[in-house]
């Protein structure tokens, strides 16, 4: 059972992680690959809408969606894509990156051998993604503008589209530790967090929501 703390603090971290950006006209837009197809629908959606003329899914497997994707997770998003009527020439394959520090690097590669200048991407990610997202491109491309843009949705709907709470909590937890940590390890911007949403990041973690979380020595929680 998840507490009714529990589920207060995680819609605090949930919020947060929003960057409440209005969609707008980009050079391309990049889905990043992750267990959630709802990233291939919402970049299919914004293609429709005229917001960029091509479209990048990067992503490999992790132990997240191997079993969901087991052909890897831009190779999923790219079949869901043409499935929503997005034409085959508009979409572009980075099928080895593991992180998001290579989804970023790798579809720089695949842009410039596909001869696309990119002065602004619009960045689809998971909703509690869109943060950390940003820092890292604001510091790994900072020569891009960024747009972010996730599937619009409370945190227990998107509970509920997943179908498994607890792993979802866990993972916006482990999304705010990145948030925290990966300026000091130089793969992000810094960002200004609010206390109260500081506070339900430990309570979170008290509280044993922590299997996404990197280990202490390499990203201690705030104070430790």
């Amino acid at each position: 059972m998840i507490s009714a703390q529990a589920w207060a603090d995680a819609r605090l971290l949930w919020d947060y992680h929003f960057m409440h950006h209005d969609p707008r006209p980009c050079s391309v837009a990049v889905g990043l690959g992750s267990h959630d197809l709802g990233v291939a629908d919402v970049t299919a959606e914004l293609y429709h809408q005229g917001m960029a003329p091509v479209i990048v899914f990067t992503g490999a497997t992790s132990p997240t969606t191997r079993a969901r994707m087991p052909r890897g997770e831009a190779v999923h998003y790219r079949e869901r894509a043409l499935q929503l009527g997005v034409p085959e020439s508009a979409v572009l394959l980075e099928p080895r990156a593991t992180n998001t520090g290579e989804n970023i690097e790798f579809t720089k590669a695949v842009l410039a051998e596909a001869g696309v200048k990119a002065s602004s991407v619009l960045l689809v990610s998971k909703p509690y993604e869109e943060r950390r997202s940003y820092a890292m491109m604001r510091k790994l491309w900072p020569e891009v503008e960024v747009v972010c843009a996730s599937t619009p949705m409370s945190l227990e709907e998107y509970a509920d589209s997943i179908g498994d709470a607890h792993m979802v909590i866990d993972m916006i937890v482990g999304a705010l530790q990145r948030v925290l940590a990966f300026p000091r390890l130089g793969l992000a911007i810094e960002q200004d967090v609010p206390d109260t949403v500081l506070a339900a990041f430990e309570r979170l973690c008290i509280e044993g929501f922590t299997s996404r979380l990197m280990p202490a020595d390499v990203a201690p929680r705030p104070g430790a």
